[in-house]
């Protein structure tokens, strides 16, 4: 049995690395050769990602592509999306491909509002002395968190709004005070909670000075944290244009494309088992923009999935509609990120990736990213509907399973030019490596 390790994490990177692979590894040599690897051969930058986290051995690289060609709001973009996963970076370009002759994407920012808690218990019973202790006193959660909110105040931002709110029918003496923010062009995660934990020692001070409204029960701060659900921070983007100008090319008539594009969304809407693929395929799009641009995809991911089962019953994040002789596609969701703080200066890559986009603003980002999932569910619900999800899929998947068969790039070439044409699975990728590289179905050579 391995022994427990003290101090692990005071060890230098190298004395962390020899304890792991001598202990958890069966080739110690090979194991560290390729953590090093994966370092990055300017040491000032491997210094600065050692030091956005603890415990850092080496880095985990995750392709970051671009997809062009997509025209927002008049403007074009080249976005910026970093996913491991086949087929999503094609697919969102063929989707921008295919709207850039139909206007474009359009997309606004509806809210920027974002929340945050103090949790407090309290079980006396005078609660209209509790709301009249909160209103009377308001003032003074403002005025002792001047000095945090002051630069977020001078950019239009601050703490918008604080309410005293009830909630002993879901747990016994539960009350919050509910605050709402606008952060700007920061996420404003650390902004948000500094704010509530300096609301939550005002709110503790006010419970001793007016001990004789209140009476006997003690008032117990639980945690003081903002929320990730911001229903409140929404974004629309959407795509529109007449049935006879679809022509999409698959073979199917325009209006019966448009009909089964419909019918296929409201199938998302209404049952759980496709709506959450379907959702995972709109996140597939934003998730790449969340982490090429330095933001928290796993908020992100939380937020956008109780929104989407806000109405009591888990549900399509998009919706499309044929009205006259248009056809309308779009989504509406919250994003709550942010073009400043966090990694978003720190990160080479991360610095590219505004740049490439222009240094957008808050607001200008969550329009770049409600577009890249509209993109990306667009682009999927089309291969549904008409050829079918695998055939694009597993085009893109082919050459990850060639690489797991270690083929030569000449073996490479050569097998996906037999492909050009033919549908791809793993077992027909499998036995075209073997049939180029002379192997029987045993595995033998068969010049052997």
């Amino acid at each position: 049995m391995i022994k427990p390790v003290k101090g692990f994490s005071k060890l230098s990177k190298g004395a962390k690395i020899e304890w792991l692979v001598n202990n958890y590894t069966s080739d110690a040599s090979s194991t560290m050769e390729m953590l090093e690897g994966y370092w990055h051969n300017q040491p000032e930058v491997q210094k600065l990602h050692d030091e956005f986290i603890e415990n850092t051995i080496s880095n985990y690289y995750i392709p970051f592509g671009v997809a062009p060609n997509f025209l927002i709001n008049g403007k074009m973009y080249a976005i910026p999306l970093a996913i491991e996963e086949s087929s999503v970076v094609a697919a969102a370009a063929k989707a921008a491909n295919f709207w850039i002759d139909r206007g474009g994407f359009r997309a606004n920012v509806i809210s920027m509002v974002k929340v945050g808690h103090v949790h407090f218990i309290w079980e006396g019973s005078n609660v209209d002395g509790l709301y009249r202790v909160f209103e009377e006193n308001k003032h003074r959660f403002f005025e002792n968190t001047e000095s945090i909110t002051k630069n977020m105040r001078a950019r239009g931002g601050g703490v918008m709004s604080l309410e005293l709110k009830d909630k002993t029918d879901l747990e016994p003496g539960y009350y919050q005070v509910e605050a709402r923010f606008e952060t700007c062009d920061s996420m404003g995660a650390n902004f948000i909670n500094s704010c509530l934990e300096s609301f939550a020692q005002t709110l503790r001070d006010l419970a001793a000075e007016h001990a004789a409204d209140l009476g006997d029960a003690p008032l117990q701060v639980v945690m003081s944290i903002l929320s990730n659900f911001t229903p409140e921070c929404l974004v629309r983007a959407e795509v529109s244009c007449k049935i006879s100008e679809i022509e999409e090319g698959s073979g199917i008539g325009n209006l019966e494309f448009a009909e089964k594009f419909c019918r296929a969304i409201r199938i998302a809407s209404v049952e759980p088992y496709r709506a959450v693929t379907h959702n995972k395929g709109i996140m597939n799009g934003i998730d790449s923009v969340i982490i090429a641009t330095g933001n928290d995809f796993r908020a992100t991911e939380a937020c956008a999935h109780a929104y989407a089962a806000k109405d009591g019953k888990y549900t399509s994040l998009t919706h499309a509609s044929i009205v006259g002789d248009a056809f309308h596609f779009w989504i509406e969701l919250p994003l709550s990120i942010g073009t400043v703080g966090g990694i978003t200066n720190l990160h080479p890559m991360v610095r590219f990736a505004h740049e490439l986009l222009g240094y957008p603003s808050a607001n200008e980002l969550m329009q770049i990213t409600a577009v890249a999932g509209l993109a990306q569910n667009f682009s999927a619900v089309r291969s549904l509907i008409t050829s079918g999800i695998q055939k694009g899929h597993m085009k893109m998947h082919l050459l990850n399973i060639l690489n797991q068969l270690e083929a030569t790039d000449a073996e490479k070439e050569e097998i996906v030019a037999h492909f050009k044409d033919k549908v791809v699975s793993h077992s027909a990728a499998v036995e075209a490596f073997m049939r180029v590289r002379g192997l029987s179905a045993g595995g033998s050579n068969k010049n052997n």
